[in-house]
């Protein structure tokens, strides 16, 4: 049996709040989800199917493919139904893996002493197979097993991921306090924008918003900034389903004529590394980079696209008594010069947020490192409307 070309449940992990979003790619990409959860979504696949799915997701962290289920009380009851299971089959030799986990056992207070049982029933199946010790550690950078232990109930996978998916892998300059490249996803795809009218980013810091509104509209994935995935560890494994996959990435690519994205900040170090960036992900041509005060941002007129602001608030950098100010000159900016435009603010301090007088269309949740955050939504009327409604 190939876990190539056979389907089991395959987990797709995520940060928290961005599961809607992983369900909306899956679907796109021909896909039905059994389950969407919290913090990940699950549907049947087999490994072949995974490729496709890190390749192309933008809002995920990893992709499990599932090995086995089995009750465990303790380490013991985990080291016992793995050292049966055929990792000869599976890990090739020569080869090298890695163990991670998530664990809620009453019995384990440290995941690393669940990891090593797991690490230890891999080798003592290896070395009785074949005779020798297969080389291990910390780094994914080769196969990697996952092992999710709740209670008393256990399930191991293939995470044919390895380094997490949320880091989309071109950004080489992250700058202060950046926003995680699949949560700059997911907010961008909340958004109404169509992908053809302005979307203009100021306080922009290291592009990643204006970037991932790049990479969205032109239908270039993720896939094609990184080289190494667990998948291609694995006994078995067929580099040409790869290298189809990245085929199709390149001709999936579409030009976007006429759209213009505008990312400026006050910081012409924040500017120089934005440009860096996008240089990149191969963007920086459809970005108008500019060093200016929000205030001064060039807001297409007529352009009826989406304005989009991630200001500090609060938790990391910046004094409050000066971001109440900021907040409030958000709104007047947003009043005076982006009528017609949806305009969002992305924020982890809701008191801020009613600094900015105006009142939110909708509250979009989503959650960044251990803050709680909305995505705030604006209807900027034009001049004509905001009299036709007075």
């Amino acid at each position: 049996m190939s876990l190539y070309t056979t389907a089991a449940p395959v987990t797709i992990t995520c940060h928290k709040r961005l599961a809607p979003y992983v369900e909306q790619e899956v679907k796109e990409l021909g896909f039905e989800p059994l389950e969407t959860f919290v913090t990940g979504v699950r549907l049947m696949a087999t490994v072949n199917d995974c490729i496709r799915l890190n390749l192309n997701l933008r809002c995920a962290s990893q992709v499990l493919y599932s090995l086995k289920q089995f009750d465990a009380v303790d380490a013991d009851d985990v080291y016992n139904n793995l050292v049966s299971y055929p990792w000869e089959n599976l890990l090739p030799e020569n080869g090298y893996f890695s163990i991670t986990s998530n664990v809620q056992n009453p019995t384990i207070n440290n995941n690393m002493f669940a990891n090593l049982r797991v690490k230890d029933a891999i080798i003592d199946r290896l070395r009785d197979k074949r005779g020798t010790r297969p080389d291990t550690g910390s780094e994914l950078k080769g196969a990697v097993i996952h092992l999710f232990w709740k209670n008393e109930s256990a399930e191991v996978f293939v995470d044919t991921t390895g380094d997490s998916l949320a880091r989309h892998g071109y950004r080489k300059i992250p700058g202060r306090a950046p926003m995680l490249e699949a949560l700059a996803a997911a907010t961008v795809m909340a958004t109404r924008w169509d992908r053809q009218s302005p979307f203009v980013n100021p306080m922009c810091g290291s592009g990643t918003l204006a970037i991932e509104a790049c990479l969205i509209a032109t239908k270039t994935a993720p896939g094609l900034f990184r080289m190494n995935y667990a998948f291609m560890h694995l006994t078995g494994y067929n580099n040409e389903v790869y290298l189809d996959e990245m085929e199709r990435l390149d001709r999936q690519i579409v030009e976007v004529p006429g759209v213009r994205i505008i990312a400026t900040d006050f910081s012409d170090i924040a500017i120089a590394n934005a440009k860096k960036n996008a240089i990149a992900a191969g963007v920086a041509d459809m970005i108008e980079f500019s060093v200016c005060d929000f205030r001064d941002t060039d807001v297409p007129e007529g352009g009826k696209g989406v304005m989009f602001m991630n200001p500090e608030y609060g938790e990391r950098l910046g004094s409050m008594e000066e971001l109440e100010k900021t907040y409030m000159e958000i709104g007047d900016f947003m009043k005076k010069k982006c009528g017609g435009y949806w305009g969002y603010i992305f924020t982890g301090n809701l008191d801020l947020a009613k600094k900015v007088g105006l009142k939110a269309k909708r509250r979009i949740e989503f959650y960044t490192s251990i803050i709680d955050c909305r995505l705030l939504e604006f209807e900027l009327y034009d001049g004509s409307r905001r009299m036709k409604r007075e």
